[in-house]
Protein backbone atom coordinates (compact mmCIF):
# COMPACT_ATOMS: atom_id res chain seq x y z
CA UNK A 1 0.00 0.00 0.00
CA UNK A 2 1.36 3.42 -0.97
CA UNK A 3 0.55 6.59 0.91
CA UNK A 4 0.37 10.09 -0.53
CA UNK A 5 -0.69 13.41 0.95
CA UNK A 6 -3.42 15.57 -0.53
CA UNK A 7 -3.73 19.26 0.30
CA UNK A 8 -6.78 21.35 -0.56
CA UNK A 9 -6.04 25.10 -0.47
CA UNK A 10 -8.99 27.46 -0.44
CA UNK A 11 -9.55 31.08 0.43
CA UNK A 12 -10.40 30.34 4.07
CA UNK A 13 -8.85 26.96 4.94
CA UNK A 14 -6.04 24.59 4.05
CA UNK A 15 -7.10 20.96 4.51
CA UNK A 16 -4.77 18.00 4.21
CA UNK A 17 -4.87 14.25 4.58
CA UNK A 18 -2.90 11.04 4.18
CA UNK A 19 -4.64 8.91 1.54
CA UNK A 20 -4.04 5.27 0.64
CA UNK A 21 -4.33 3.73 -2.82
CA UNK A 22 -8.00 2.84 -2.30
CA UNK A 23 -8.91 6.50 -1.80
CA UNK A 24 -9.38 6.22 1.96
CA UNK A 25 -8.32 9.21 4.05
CA UNK A 26 -6.38 7.72 6.96
CA UNK A 27 -5.68 10.91 8.87
CA UNK A 28 -6.45 14.56 8.19
CA UNK A 29 -5.90 18.04 9.55
CA UNK A 30 -6.60 21.65 8.61
CA UNK A 31 -5.41 25.21 9.11
CA UNK A 32 -6.80 28.67 8.44
CA UNK A 33 -5.55 30.23 5.21
CA UNK A 34 -3.60 33.51 5.55
CA UNK A 35 -4.97 34.38 2.12
CA UNK A 36 -3.40 37.82 1.81
CA UNK A 37 0.16 36.65 2.50
CA UNK A 38 1.97 34.51 -0.09
CA UNK A 39 4.79 33.38 2.19
CA UNK A 40 2.53 32.55 5.13
CA UNK A 41 0.18 30.51 2.94
CA UNK A 42 3.17 28.58 1.59
CA UNK A 43 4.46 28.02 5.14
CA UNK A 44 1.08 26.72 6.30
CA UNK A 45 1.11 24.13 3.49
CA UNK A 46 4.65 23.05 4.36
CA UNK A 47 3.83 22.82 8.06
CA UNK A 48 0.70 20.78 7.38
CA UNK A 49 2.56 18.36 5.08
CA UNK A 50 5.32 17.95 7.65
CA UNK A 51 2.80 17.09 10.35
CA UNK A 52 1.03 14.53 8.17
CA UNK A 53 4.26 12.94 6.94
CA UNK A 54 5.79 12.50 10.41
CA UNK A 55 6.38 8.81 11.12
CA UNK A 56 4.96 7.68 7.76
CA UNK A 57 6.46 6.68 4.42
CA UNK A 58 4.94 9.17 2.00
CA UNK A 59 5.50 8.81 -1.75
CA UNK A 60 4.39 12.26 -2.97
CA UNK A 61 2.25 15.32 -2.28
CA UNK A 62 -0.63 16.68 -4.34
CA UNK A 63 -1.91 20.23 -3.88
CA UNK A 64 -5.28 21.40 -5.13
CA UNK A 65 -5.41 25.19 -5.35
CA UNK A 66 -8.29 27.53 -6.14
CA UNK A 67 -6.72 29.20 -9.15
CA UNK A 68 -5.23 28.78 -12.60
CA UNK A 69 -2.33 26.33 -12.72
CA UNK A 70 0.22 26.16 -15.54
CA UNK A 71 0.52 23.23 -17.92
CA UNK A 72 3.47 21.74 -16.01
CA UNK A 73 1.43 21.59 -12.79
CA UNK A 74 4.03 23.61 -10.95
CA UNK A 75 3.04 27.29 -10.87
CA UNK A 76 -0.12 29.02 -9.67
CA UNK A 77 -0.60 31.59 -12.41
CA UNK A 78 -3.40 33.44 -10.69
CA UNK A 79 -5.63 32.77 -7.68
CA UNK A 80 -8.57 35.16 -7.31
CA UNK A 81 -9.07 34.54 -3.59
CA UNK A 82 -5.39 34.21 -2.65
CA UNK A 83 -2.33 36.42 -3.07
CA UNK A 84 -0.63 34.03 -5.52
CA UNK A 85 0.52 35.51 -8.83
CA UNK A 86 2.95 33.34 -10.86
CA UNK A 87 3.77 31.46 -7.66
CA UNK A 88 6.23 28.53 -8.18
CA UNK A 89 4.46 26.51 -5.51
CA UNK A 90 5.66 23.05 -6.52
CA UNK A 91 9.33 24.04 -6.26
CA UNK A 92 8.94 25.71 -2.87
CA UNK A 93 7.02 22.88 -1.26
CA UNK A 94 9.07 20.08 -2.81
CA UNK A 95 12.34 21.58 -1.60
CA UNK A 96 10.95 22.14 1.89
CA UNK A 97 9.45 18.67 2.44
CA UNK A 98 11.84 16.58 0.31
CA UNK A 99 9.08 14.89 -1.69
CA UNK A 100 7.75 15.04 -5.27
CA UNK A 101 4.90 17.54 -5.54
CA UNK A 102 2.15 18.18 -8.07
CA UNK A 103 -0.12 21.25 -8.16
CA UNK A 104 -3.55 21.20 -9.79
CA UNK A 105 -6.71 23.30 -9.92
CA UNK A 106 -9.14 22.57 -7.08
CA UNK A 107 -12.05 21.83 -9.42
CA UNK A 108 -9.92 19.34 -11.32
CA UNK A 109 -8.80 17.48 -8.20
CA UNK A 110 -12.38 17.23 -6.92
CA UNK A 111 -13.55 15.93 -10.30
CA UNK A 112 -10.72 13.40 -10.39
CA UNK A 113 -11.69 12.14 -6.93
CA UNK A 114 -15.30 11.61 -8.00
CA UNK A 115 -14.15 9.84 -11.16
CA UNK A 116 -11.81 7.50 -9.31
CA UNK A 117 -13.62 6.87 -6.04
CA UNK A 118 -16.95 8.70 -5.95
CA UNK A 119 -20.12 9.08 -7.97
CA UNK A 120 -18.43 8.25 -11.32
CA UNK A 121 -16.26 5.35 -10.11
CA UNK A 122 -18.06 2.95 -12.46
CA UNK A 123 -17.06 5.08 -15.47
CA UNK A 124 -13.81 4.08 -17.12
CA UNK A 125 -13.59 6.70 -19.84
CA UNK A 126 -15.28 10.03 -19.24
CA UNK A 127 -17.07 12.28 -16.78
CA UNK A 128 -17.99 15.95 -16.49
CA UNK A 129 -18.46 17.48 -13.05
CA UNK A 130 -20.03 20.82 -12.18
CA UNK A 131 -19.38 22.14 -8.68
CA UNK A 132 -22.07 24.51 -7.44
CA UNK A 133 -20.93 26.76 -4.60
CA UNK A 134 -20.60 30.52 -4.33
CA UNK A 135 -19.56 30.26 -7.98
CA UNK A 136 -19.56 27.42 -10.52
CA UNK A 137 -16.49 25.30 -11.16
CA UNK A 138 -15.81 21.80 -12.36
CA UNK A 139 -13.61 19.39 -14.21
CA UNK A 140 -13.64 17.13 -17.26
CA UNK A 141 -12.23 13.62 -17.63
CA UNK A 142 -11.81 12.29 -21.17
CA UNK A 143 -10.16 9.02 -22.14
CA UNK A 144 -9.46 8.36 -18.47
CA UNK A 145 -7.41 11.55 -18.02
CA UNK A 146 -8.13 15.05 -16.82
CA UNK A 147 -8.70 17.47 -19.67
CA UNK A 148 -6.30 20.35 -18.94
CA UNK A 149 -5.95 22.18 -22.24
CA UNK A 150 -2.89 23.63 -23.96
CA UNK A 151 -2.07 25.96 -21.07
CA UNK A 152 -3.38 23.91 -18.14
CA UNK A 153 -6.48 26.06 -17.56
CA UNK A 154 -9.27 24.19 -19.36
CA UNK A 155 -12.68 23.29 -17.90
CA UNK A 156 -13.65 26.68 -16.49
CA UNK A 157 -17.23 25.50 -16.78
CA UNK A 158 -18.74 28.37 -14.81
CA UNK A 159 -17.69 30.85 -17.46
CA UNK A 160 -19.60 29.46 -20.40
CA UNK A 161 -21.99 32.05 -21.81
CA UNK A 162 -25.59 31.59 -20.70
CA UNK A 163 -27.21 34.98 -21.31
CA UNK A 164 -25.73 37.43 -23.83
CA UNK A 165 -25.29 40.82 -22.12
CA UNK A 166 -26.51 39.27 -18.87
CA UNK A 167 -25.34 39.79 -15.31
CA UNK A 168 -21.76 40.95 -14.78
CA UNK A 169 -19.45 38.09 -13.82
CA UNK A 170 -16.33 38.35 -11.70
CA UNK A 171 -14.29 37.09 -14.65
CA UNK A 172 -15.12 40.26 -16.58
CA UNK A 173 -17.67 38.80 -18.98
CA UNK A 174 -21.41 39.34 -19.01
CA UNK A 175 -23.89 36.48 -18.65
CA UNK A 176 -21.72 33.55 -17.54
CA UNK A 177 -23.55 30.48 -16.26
CA UNK A 178 -21.97 31.19 -12.86
CA UNK A 179 -24.34 34.14 -12.59
CA UNK A 180 -27.39 31.91 -13.08
CA UNK A 181 -26.64 28.49 -11.57
CA UNK A 182 -24.51 29.23 -8.49
CA UNK A 183 -25.19 29.67 -4.80
CA UNK A 184 -24.89 33.41 -5.35
CA UNK A 185 -27.54 33.23 -8.07
CA UNK A 186 -29.79 31.21 -5.75
CA UNK A 187 -29.68 34.02 -3.20
CA UNK A 188 -30.26 36.68 -5.86
CA UNK A 189 -33.31 34.85 -7.22
CA UNK A 190 -34.71 34.28 -3.73
CA UNK A 191 -34.25 37.90 -2.70
CA UNK A 192 -35.93 39.10 -5.89
CA UNK A 193 -38.88 36.77 -5.31
CA UNK A 194 -39.24 37.78 -1.66
CA UNK A 195 -39.14 41.43 -2.63
CA UNK A 196 -41.80 41.03 -5.34
CA UNK A 197 -44.07 38.52 -3.56
CA UNK A 198 -43.46 38.68 0.20
CA UNK A 199 -46.71 36.81 0.91
CA UNK A 200 -45.20 33.73 -0.82
CA UNK A 201 -41.91 34.00 1.08
CA UNK A 202 -43.14 34.16 4.65
CA UNK A 203 -40.95 31.31 5.91
CA UNK A 204 -37.88 32.66 4.18
CA UNK A 205 -38.42 36.20 5.43
CA UNK A 206 -39.00 34.91 8.96
CA UNK A 207 -35.55 33.27 8.88
CA UNK A 208 -34.07 36.56 7.66
CA UNK A 209 -35.75 38.65 10.34
CA UNK A 210 -37.97 40.28 7.74
CA UNK A 211 -34.99 41.77 5.88
CA UNK A 212 -34.71 40.77 2.23
CA UNK A 213 -31.04 41.71 2.05
CA UNK A 214 -30.30 39.44 5.04
CA UNK A 215 -31.36 36.31 3.10
CA UNK A 216 -28.53 33.77 2.76
CA UNK A 217 -28.08 30.51 0.88
CA UNK A 218 -28.60 28.27 3.95
CA UNK A 219 -31.80 30.19 4.70
CA UNK A 220 -33.09 29.55 1.18
CA UNK A 221 -32.31 25.84 1.55
CA UNK A 222 -33.99 25.57 4.95
CA UNK A 223 -37.07 27.48 3.80
CA UNK A 224 -37.37 25.44 0.60
CA UNK A 225 -37.13 22.21 2.58
CA UNK A 226 -40.01 23.51 4.68
CA UNK A 227 -42.14 24.23 1.63
CA UNK A 228 -41.54 27.96 1.10
CA UNK A 229 -42.70 28.61 -2.50
CA UNK A 230 -40.29 31.43 -3.36
CA UNK A 231 -37.30 29.44 -2.07
CA UNK A 232 -38.32 26.35 -4.04
CA UNK A 233 -38.71 28.49 -7.15
CA UNK A 234 -35.19 29.90 -6.66
CA UNK A 235 -33.84 26.35 -6.72
CA UNK A 236 -35.93 25.63 -9.81
CA UNK A 237 -34.37 28.60 -11.56
CA UNK A 238 -30.76 27.63 -10.93
CA UNK A 239 -31.64 24.01 -11.73
CA UNK A 240 -33.06 25.05 -15.09
CA UNK A 241 -29.90 26.92 -16.01
CA UNK A 242 -27.64 24.14 -14.75
CA UNK A 243 -29.59 21.52 -16.69
CA UNK A 244 -29.17 23.37 -19.97
CA UNK A 245 -25.41 23.67 -19.37
CA UNK A 246 -25.17 19.95 -18.63
CA UNK A 247 -27.05 19.29 -21.86
CA UNK A 248 -24.64 21.50 -23.79
CA UNK A 249 -21.68 19.52 -22.43
CA UNK A 250 -23.42 16.22 -23.19
CA UNK A 251 -23.93 17.34 -26.79
CA UNK A 252 -20.30 18.39 -27.18
CA UNK A 253 -18.43 15.61 -25.34
CA UNK A 254 -20.91 12.71 -24.85
CA UNK A 255 -19.52 11.67 -21.43
CA UNK A 256 -20.38 8.46 -19.61
CA UNK A 257 -21.46 10.32 -16.48
CA UNK A 258 -22.37 13.82 -15.33
CA UNK A 259 -21.79 14.74 -11.69
CA UNK A 260 -23.06 17.72 -9.73
CA UNK A 261 -21.18 18.64 -6.55
CA UNK A 262 -20.40 21.61 -4.34
CA UNK A 263 -22.12 23.03 -1.29
CA UNK A 264 -25.50 23.66 -2.93
CA UNK A 265 -25.86 19.92 -3.64
CA UNK A 266 -26.74 19.51 0.06
CA UNK A 267 -30.23 20.61 -0.99
CA UNK A 268 -30.66 17.26 -2.76
CA UNK A 269 -33.69 16.94 -5.02
CA UNK A 270 -34.56 20.62 -4.58
CA UNK A 271 -31.69 21.21 -6.99
CA UNK A 272 -31.28 17.86 -8.74
CA UNK A 273 -34.98 17.49 -9.60
CA UNK A 274 -35.27 20.64 -11.76
CA UNK A 275 -31.73 20.13 -13.04
CA UNK A 276 -32.51 16.66 -14.38
CA UNK A 277 -35.81 17.80 -15.90
CA UNK A 278 -34.16 20.72 -17.66
CA UNK A 279 -31.31 18.49 -18.85
CA UNK A 280 -33.62 15.86 -20.34
CA UNK A 281 -35.92 18.46 -21.88
CA UNK A 282 -32.94 20.05 -23.62
CA UNK A 283 -31.90 16.67 -25.03
CA UNK A 284 -35.36 15.53 -26.09
CA UNK A 285 -34.38 15.78 -29.75
CA UNK A 286 -31.83 13.01 -29.25
CA UNK A 287 -34.71 10.56 -28.97
CA UNK A 288 -33.50 7.04 -28.34
CA UNK A 289 -29.82 7.89 -28.24
CA UNK A 290 -28.12 7.25 -24.89
CA UNK A 291 -27.31 10.20 -22.65
CA UNK A 292 -25.28 10.39 -19.47
CA UNK A 293 -27.06 10.14 -16.13
CA UNK A 294 -26.84 13.15 -13.78
CA UNK A 295 -25.55 12.03 -10.38
CA UNK A 296 -24.85 13.84 -7.10
CA UNK A 297 -21.23 13.94 -5.93
CA UNK A 298 -20.46 11.56 -3.07
CA UNK A 299 -17.18 12.64 -1.50
CA UNK A 300 -18.17 16.06 -0.16
CA UNK A 301 -15.45 18.14 1.45
CA UNK A 302 -12.95 15.26 1.20
CA UNK A 303 -12.90 15.30 -2.60
CA UNK A 304 -10.11 17.87 -2.88
CA UNK A 305 -7.79 15.99 -0.55
CA UNK A 306 -8.52 12.61 -2.13
CA UNK A 307 -8.16 13.85 -5.70
CA UNK A 308 -4.93 15.73 -5.05
CA UNK A 309 -3.41 12.72 -3.28
CA UNK A 310 -4.39 10.36 -6.09
CA UNK A 311 -2.93 12.64 -8.76
CA UNK A 312 0.29 12.79 -6.74
CA UNK A 313 0.47 9.01 -6.93
CA UNK A 314 0.69 9.34 -10.72
CA UNK A 315 3.67 11.69 -10.89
Amino acid sequence: MTLTIGVDVGGTKVAGGVVDDTGEVLVQTRRDTPADDVAKTRDVIIELVGELAAGRTIEAVGIGAAGWIDASRSTVLFAPNLAWRDEPLREYVSEAVGLPVIVENDGNVAAWAEFRYGAARDADDSMIMFTIGTGVGGGIVLGGDLMRGAHGIAAELGHMLAVPDGHQCGCGRLGCIEQYASGSALVRFARAGARQEPDRATALLALAGGEVEAITGPMVTAAAQGGDPISAEAFAQIGRWLGTSLADMAQILDPQTLVVGGGVIDAGDLLLGPTRRSYLDALAQRGRLPVAEVLPAELGNSAGVIGAADLARRI
